[in-house]
């Protein structure tokens, strides 16, 4: 057994760090605009919800042997599709902005997909790892993946969640390419997703919205494209260098979810265009030393599961980032490390962690 890998660790800190100076930069915008919202609060639940525990579990998580997830990978898939469908349950699913996506126990709140995200990556991992000799045939592989994902798409779907979903989609179909699969078997899914996705756009006024603001932003800057009008408008702002820490001008009253899911915006105008493009080549370097590991991974199981680790939290970056940047629809996804959430957060320190722990055992 190996030390862990310091690169990749190290960069798991720095965004980590880094992040949470963004973060308290933006908390001000919060601050701001929420009556009776208080610094110490919001700094409490990001710190000791969130980051220490999330460093904790990194650590905890990197000393487990990785072969253990493999053994409890169907138990920890099916108990996060039953915690996931419990947002429909009345008195225990919380419902905000029309969207079911929590569960609320006392003064407890927690939202489950993102435990779905990581257990249907365990369990994908798992399988084909364990038909890989005839992944490319419709019984084992194409036709698993399909009753699969059609589980993970109904209870998303429901919420409804379409960021987390195309997340969980793009982690599906990477391990199923990495696994082995037939390019024929990889186009019919995009096929399904592009089709997919042209149904909700007719049957769901939010995703036509969504796609039309994509197309052009600037139709309605005073209705549903105001984010991302507000977004591009706070990342020109920051020219080269940006306006310095804490001195950004849109978080306070122009854009939205400034410690959420605009929280890239909030960076490139305080850092400007260095800045950004630090944090992007973070998350570049993240998904390059991940996919290292992953190919120098000791078997089949833990190179397919850090493929899929990397691509659920890289992915989520690069779709959060591009969707301020207009170059994808907007998602509504947090940015990993980095924007406001102890679920998302602490998963995402998991997740990093049954990387580092892969890294011990990795080929030299």
């Amino acid at each position: 057994m190996n030390k862990i890998d310091l690169w990749f660790l190290s960069l798991v800190l720095l965004l980590a760090g880094g992040g949470f100076l963004i973060f308290l930069s933006a908390s001000f915008g919060l601050l701001a605009r929420e009556e009776g919202a208080k610094m110490s609060s919001i700094i409490f639940n990001q710190v000791f919800l969130g980051l220490l525990p999330g460093l904790a579990l990194l650590f905890l998580v990197s000393k487990i042997n990785y072969k253990i997830w493999k053994k409890y990978s169907f138990y920890i898939f099916l108990a996060s599709i039953i915690l996931t469908l419990l947002v429909f349950v009345p008195d225990i699913g919380l419902t905000l902005k029309g969207a079911s996506r929590w569960v609320e126990i006392g003064s407890f709140s927690f939202q489950p997909a993102e435990l779905l995200k990581l257990g249907l990556v365990l369990y994908l991992a798992a399988w084909f790892s364990g038909v890989r000799l005839k992944v490319q045939t419709i019984a084992y592989g194409l036709l698993p993946l399909f009753i699969f994902l059609g589980i993970v798409c109904f209870i998303l779907l429901k919420q409804p969640d379409t960021g987390t979903l195309a997340v969980m989609l793009a982690a599906a179909v990477g391990i199923f390419f990495a696994s082995g699969a037939r390019l024929r078997d990889i186009a019919a899914l995009v096929v399904m997703a592009i089709v997919g996705l042209t149904v909700l756009a007719y049957t769901r006024p939010y995703v036509a919205e969504r796609i039309l603001t994509f197309i052009n932003p600037w139709s309605d800057v005073q209705g549903a494209g105001w984010q991302i009008g507000q977004a591009l408008i706070a990342v020109g702002s920051g020219g080269l260098w940006g306006r310095g820490f804490g001195h950004g001008v849109q978080k306070f009253t122009y854009l939205p979810e400034p410690i959420s899911d605009s929280i890239f915006a909030v960076a490139a105008e305080e850092f400007g265009l260095i800045g950004a493009l630090v944090i992007i080549l973070l998350f570049v370097f993240f998904a390059i030393r991940g996919f290292q590991i992953a190919n120098r991974a000791p078997d089949y199981f833990s190179r397919l599961a850090v493929v899929g680790i990397v691509i659920l939290i890289t992915g989520q970056a690069f779709l959060n980032i591009g969707s301020m940047l207009a170059i994808f629809p907007l998602t509504g996804l947090p940015l990993p490390f980095i924007s406001h959430g102890g679920t998302a957060l602490l998963l995402t320190f998991i997740g990093s962690g049954i990387i580092l722990n892969i890294s011990r055992y990795c080929k030299n």
